[in-house]
């Protein structure tokens, strides 16, 4: 698939911009688009077949969740992300997984408690067969909120979830992390499915912090390089 394929926008009036805005997020969380490359308002609407009003209104979403900055005299990028905000983020989100672990261990259905467990299954397969995982990843995390029902932590994690996905993305490229990965979120289904919610508190954070290492880490190469 081309660059300009990948950015299409399928025609469904009623969906163009969130089609658009899709595209798009993909493409700075796959690093298509590049950290501080300029976005081109006409090129955009030449790769996506869209019209520039609904790039522009995509443009102003991923600006909300932090992915593109409008910058005075010089328009639009694609938001860098210094190794200090990386620590920052991902020191919060820590919190928050944790806090999601415990809650999940005290508040979740049997029903719940299974969905997790499939979920991380299907994130074994998809390894397994090198296929990308973050999708599967998501579906886990979303089980995980779901089940610690807290409707506050939900929304405070969504409002990250953008900014972290590009990190997200950046960690799994260093070698070795996958396989840790996986056994990182192998121990948060373990001290679930044990009950203990103190455990699946910290081997949820353990899992952030550990991600955040290796997204330094690769951080830091991309910047050497």
């Amino acid at each position: 698939m081309t660059r300009a394929d990948a950015l299409r926008v399928e025609r469904a009036p009623a969906l163009i911009r969130s089609q658009v805005t899709e595209n798009l997020r993909q493409a700075i969380i796959d690093r298509r688009l590049a950290p501080g490359q300029r976005l081109i308002e006409r090129e955009l609407v030449e790769l996506t077949g869209v019209s520039r009003t609904s790039v522009r209104e995509a443009l102003r979403e991923l600006a909300a969740e932090g992915l593109v900055t409008a910058i005075p005299n010089k328009g639009t990028v694609v938001t860098s992300v210094s190794a200090e905000e990386a620590r920052q983020l991902y020191e919060v989100r820590s919190a928050l997984e944790a806090l999601a672990g415990r809650l999940f261990v005290a508040n979740a259905s049997p029903a719940q408690r299974k969905a997790l467990t499939r979920a991380l299954e299907k994130i074994d397969r998809l390894a397994a067969r090198g296929a990308p995982i973050l999708a599967a990843k998501d579906a886990f995390y979303d089980v995980l909120f779901e089940g610690g029902g807290n409707d506050a932590l939900r929304s405070v994690v969504a409002g990250l979830h953008a900014r972290v996905s590009v990190l997200r993305s950046l960690s799994l490229s260093v070698p070795g992390r996958l396989r840790h990965s996986l056994e990182e979120l192998h121990a948060i289904v373990d001290a679930v499915e044990a009950g203990d919610a103190d455990a699946a508190g910290a081997a949820c954070a353990r899992h952030v912090e550990e991600a955040g290492r290796a997204g330094r880490v690769a951080l830091a190469e991309q910047d050497a390089g």
